[in-house]
């Protein structure tokens, strides 16, 4: 009986062993499977995983005992991990490319400049405007010498205002057109066309552009003048002064540099008529309408206005009774008169003789002044094509809201202005080479391109002169063939207002 039960306890107690193997097996699985997994492990996971590792014997059963998991496994579920300090390099980055340039440029154009994105920014139109001014500031700055531009930023430039100019593509107007239809019978529908100033324009000055860079690369195999180092000592410090042979430049270079002085003559002529073109057809805007005085009286000075109302006017006699010794005065001489047009355009428009703006000068009267005062201007801006903006056209870049006319007056403004300064280099090298031929001294006065020799006229002066030295032995000096590049242009600037000869008009 007593041997029966010690069977039987030692039966149940070899029972109760094999379920405790079995479950620290499930257990061990478990915390494998959590820890592999990189989940949170408890205290009880971590002791199933060190009871895995390092079982403790039973006392109660020395027979059964737990073999331990193979290192393998140890290794595959605890994989290596690099330390939390030691993070990943960042993979070096490219140049960005073109489409990721596109996509910042006209963001911030559409950002109106308003990077914050509160709305504050300027309309569509002054911010291409700003754009195009920027690049052409940062690909050219200051040409300060006759030599090419560097490939890069030639490649830069070509790029950067086609996307720009790309806008003008969707800038359509709506006309007619026939179109037949299956039965044979013809309809007449409207379809989209790109607005025709632009349609004109655009191309023209792409090709202006191109010439002016055309002109520059013609400079590279030069090799009769060159640049002293460091800032010269003249007026223009800040631009280096050209140095030639002691006998000057041979003949071939000087008429070879006469033709490059001609041809960028015609690009900055052909630009001039776009940019004041498209001036005169922007509206202006009412924040300068209401800052004018009442009459050009006012605007202008007794003085001034009773030489441009006199019965017998000179234009010239006028500019040389006026003190234009700086840009200052200039630019102030050309906003008094630019006012008075003004004034006096909207007094002819006014149709309410008893408003503010009416007057007791009648209308054929202030015609004529108003086209003196425009011929003054155009005198002003033909012998300094250099000088500022004036706060009309400043006021109207401002204000303007069409992004057609905002393209083409920045595009042709910044064409204008390099022409420019690459006629004045050209200007700088030819008088440095009168110097060294001990030849005729020409004055920067002199060398300054003046409405007669845009449009060809002989002032009366130079006819007193022909007549006084009818009898003299040395004929008259030949004026040169200017070079004519593009027909349109000219004709476009002869039809502007106040562009006939000062003597045709008594």
């Amino acid at each position: 009986m007593v041997r029966a039960l010690e069977e039987e306890k030692e039966h149940l107690r070899a029972k109760l062993g094999q379920f405790k193997g079995m479950f620290d097996g499930i257990r061990q699985t478990k915390s494998l499977v959590i820890e592999t997994n990189g989940g949170p492990s408890t205290p009880n996971d971590r002791l199933s995983k060190s009871q895995a590792t390092s079982p403790l014997p039973d006392p109660n059963d020395q027979q059964q005992e737990q073999p331990a998991p193979p290192a393998a496994d140890i290794e595959r579920a605890e994989p290596s991990r690099p330390p939390p300090n030691d993070a990943p390099a960042p993979q070096p980055r490219g140049p960005p490319s073109d489409l990721d340039m596109m996509k910042e440029k006209f963001a911030k154009l559409l950002l109106g400049e308003d990077m914050s994105g509160g709305g504050k920014g300027v309309s569509s139109a002054l911010a291409l405007s700003n754009a195009i001014t920027n690049l052409a500031a940062s690909a050219f700055g200051e040409q300060k010498r006759l030599e090419p531009m560097a490939p890069d930023t030639k490649a830069r430039w070509k790029k950067e205002i086609d996307w720009l100019l790309s806008v003008t593509d969707h800038i359509v107007e709506f006309v007619p057109s026939k179109q037949k239809a299956k039965d044979g019978s013809n309809m007449e529908i409207m379809i989209t066309r790109q607005r025709t100033d632009l349609h004109m324009n655009v191309p023209a000055l792409k090709k202006l552009d191109g010439m002016l860079l055309d002109c520059l690369d013609n400079f590279k195999d030069q090799n009769e003048f060159y640049y002293e180092k460091g800032p010269s000592n003249n007026e223009k410090w800040w631009i280096p002064t050209p140095k030639v042979p002691p006998n000057g430049l041979s003949e071939v270079t000087r008429k070879w540099l006469q033709y490059q002085k001609d041809s960028v003559n015609q690009v900055l002529k052909a630009a001039m008529a776009i940019n004041a073109q498209v001036l005169t057809e922007m509206e202006i805007p009412e924040s300068y309408i209401e800052a004018l005085p009442k009459n050009g009286r006012a605007s202008l000075g007794d003085a001034m206005y009773k030489s441009i109302t006199d019965d017998f006017f000179d234009p010239d006699v006028f500019l040389q009774s006026v003190d234009l010794s700086s840009e200052h005065k200039i630019l102030d001489l050309k906003n008094k008169i630019e006012a008075s047009v003004v004034i006096w355009e909207r007094k002819m428009n006014a149709k309410d003789n008893k408003s503010a703006w009416g007057s007791a000068v009648s209308m054929e009267k202030r015609e004529i002044i108003e086209d003196r005062a425009e011929t003054i201007l155009l005198i002003l801006k033909h012998r300094f094509p250099g000088i500022p903006q004036s706060d009309l056209d400043i006021n109207k870049i401002q204000y303007n809201s069409n992004v057609g006319h905002a393209i083409l007056e920045s595009y042709s403004r910044i064409i204008e202005s390099l022409a420019f300064t690459v006629l004045s280099r050209i200007d700088d090298v030819m008088l440095i080479d009168s110097q060294a031929r001990g030849g005729d001294q020409v004055t920067e006065e002199d060398s300054k391109t003046t409405l007669l020799d845009f449009m060809g006229w002989e002032p009366d002066t130079k006819k007193d002169d022909a007549d006084a030295d009818a009898h003299a032995d040395t004929p008259p000096p030949i004026k040169p063939t200017t070079i004519i590049t593009n027909k349109r242009f000219l004709d476009k600037l002869e039809t502007l207002s106040g562009l006939k000869s000062p003597s045709s008009r008594h």
